[in-house]
């Protein structure tokens, strides 16, 4: 482990913090043995904490979402199976991917779904997975059984992760399972395989609940791994029941073992091996939710952060060696400033401060207050939550999925979160979705009453994904809820503000270009950074292309890519309001 000296751990620590119900029904803490604090709660953030953002004025959004999902003849819902037995797993459901499937230059979308419990299988459509093939003009068509992507032979599934893990220009899945993980092969004409059996990623340990993975080439050997967080070991057999005054509630994750997260290497014909143990992965053990990439040291080498719910967060630095080196607590993100371990549920990294290093934001359940990390030239991170205005904005929503996403195109990254507590029980269980707006890197402030009626549903939202759906631009928004259909909302992109995408292809890395980093110079001279990683907030898989709101800057002095392998390449004078695709040169 590097040496941080200015670096102080948290005097503070907490043995166990909320529960996912424990902060509305105190009866849980009668759930699990040995419970205890070793401190009071965190205090919530004094006016002062605050004092930075409580001055910033009140902002009107200057655009709007609208569901189109109402106008698609489709029949899928999230379904968890909730028929009032309370499962472990049900709270849940609903992953997401955006994906090209077809190459057509559109992005479609792709959902997971749940299983009857216990009996772990899929009877009839409602817990069939689903395929949207995008048509353009915000139509969508349902292709799932064309596609062979009905998931009938999955048990209860949670995230997926997109990526093109052969290198032949079309995007794979992976769906992570409360069984056995599936490992889907894009055929390249319009329909998927089910190429699990023999790929190394069918050795996985019996009842290991895998929620979410996402695929990255840690190696540089131009081939995408794999990186799976698991939460525990499960199944309905081993299901607990867990009584309160209020009735059956959802257990304390206390009641269920940590287990290791877990890294799979490519081997380049079909195979994974399975490196947990050589590579560092197998040495802490969480309970993993949502998973971020970026090169958090500015080293060469992408990392990787773990969200975990009621367990320190992980962050796997890597050493370029084949090797990771957890240093969550050198770098300051296992807890908050308080100490505390918390709910931690999806999670996101990107540049929202626009100095050039990539932050790292994670939701959690309401009254814990959401995580903003930001990141000090590589060399640790400061928990900004209370300065910023997330904890104020936060306190009373518990978040799952969640994204930064420059929604109208000013040129910072604002913080979008999907909403809804973990049980059905409460005044605030049913919650709204948020858009914090970012105010030119000073704090946030709440927008998302004026993003228009479709963004403010109550409900129990859980996977969210960003993309440009319908080509104007502007980042659209697809998010689920338990039991419900999706949302399809598309953003209005009627502000006047400018853009770019920059679409990557590599050649002699990986051909999704996950790890590169680019670099846009507007004509005015303001500098703003991306990196490519699809794997954002909960269960989900966004746009890979990257995207850069300019406002009203009408000009692009120059774009600079870092190629993953290392290789540079500057391009000058590009137009704006296009979609550039730029190959890596051989």
């Amino acid at each position: 482990m590097r040496d941080h000296p200015r670096y102080v751990a948290p005097a503070v620590l907490l043995l166990a913090a909320a529960a996912w119900t424990g902060l509305l029904h105190p009866s849980v803490e009668a759930q699990v043995p040995g419970r205890q604090r070793t401190a009071p709660p965190p205090p919530l953030p004094s006016a002062s904490a605050s004092a930075s953002t409580s001055r910033l004025p009140p902002v009107e959004p200057s655009v709007r979402f609208t569901d189109v999902a109402r106008d698609v003849e489709f029949g899928y819902t999230s379904n968890n199976h909730f028929t009032g037995r309370k499962y472990f797993a049900q709270p849940m459901c609903g992953g997401i991917a955006l994906i090209d499937y077809d190459g057509d230059g559109k992005l479609d979308i792709y959902f997971t779904n749940g299983s009857r419990l216990p009996e772990y299988d899929r009877p009839d459509a409602s817990f069939h997975g689903c395929l949207l093939r995008n048509l353009g003009e915000g139509r969508f068509q349902d292709v799932t059984e064309k596609a062979k992507l009905t998931n009938v032979d999955l048990s209860f599934s949670f995230g997926v992760a997109a990526g093109d893990y052969d290198n032949d220009g079309d995007p794979d899945l992976f769906v992570a399972n409360a069984g056995p993980n599936a490992l889907y092969r894009n055929e390249g004409n319009g329909t998927y395989r089910n190429v699990t059996a023999g790929s190394g990623l069918d050795e996985k340990p019996k009842d290991l609940l895998s929620v979410g993975g996402a695929f990255f080439d840690y190696d540089k050997d131009g081939l995408l791994d794999l990186v799976v967080s698991h939460y525990t070991y499960w199944s309905p057999a081993v299901d607990r029941v867990c009584p309160s005054q209020a009735g059956e509630i959802y257990c304390y994750p206390g009641v269920y073992e940590s287990v290791p997260h877990t890294l799979h290497h490519n081997l380049g014909n079909g195979r994974f091996e399975d490196v947990t143990v050589s590579s560092g992965f197998g040495q802490v053990k969480g309970k993993g939710m949502g998973i971020a990439l970026a090169d958090y040291d500015g080293n060469g080498w992408m990392d990787v952060f773990v969200a975990n719910d009621t367990e320190p967060n992980f962050l796997y630095m890597n050493q370029g060696d084949g090797t990771f080196s957890e240093e969550s607590w050198a770098f300051g993100v296992a807890y908050d400033e308080q100490g505390a371990v918390v709910s931690g549920m999806g999670t996101d990294t990107a540049d929202y401060d626009n100095d050039g290093w990539p932050d790292i934001f994670y939701n959690n359940l309401q009254s814990q207050l959401w995580a903003l990390f930001q990141n000090e030239q590589g060399q640790r991170f400061r928990y900004v939550s209370p300065r910023s205005g997330i904890a104020r904005l936060s306190r009373r929503f518990s978040g799952w999925s969640n994204a930064f996403i420059d929604y109208d195109n000013d040129g910072w990254k604002d913080i979008y979160s999907s909403n809804g507590d973990v049980d059905y029980m409460g005044a605030n269980a049913e919650q709204h979705d948020t858009m914090f707006h970012n105010v030119e890197g000073k704090g946030f402030v709440d927008v998302s009453e004026g993003l228009g009626p479709d963004f403010l549903p109550l409900g129990y939202q859980r996977g969210s994904a960003v993309g440009d759906l319908n080509d104007d631009g502007f980042p659209d928004l697809v998010i689920t809820s338990l039991n419900k259909t999706p949302r399809i909302l598309l953003n209005s992109a009627d502000n006047g503000h400018h853009w770019l995408w920059v679409d990557l292809v590599g050649t002699t890395g990986n051909r999704d270009a996950i790890g590169a980093k680019v670099k846009v110079t507007t004509g005015t001279g303001r500098t703003l950074h991306n990196h490519v990683s699809v794997s954002r907030g909960f269960m989900s898989s966004s746009d890979r292309r990257l995207h850069f709101g300019l406002g009203g800057d009408t000009s692009i002095r120059s774009v600079e890519i870092t190629w993953p392998g290392g290789s540079t390449q500057l391009l000058d004078k590009v137009q704006v309001d296009r979609v550039l695709r730029i190959e890596e040169p051989k």
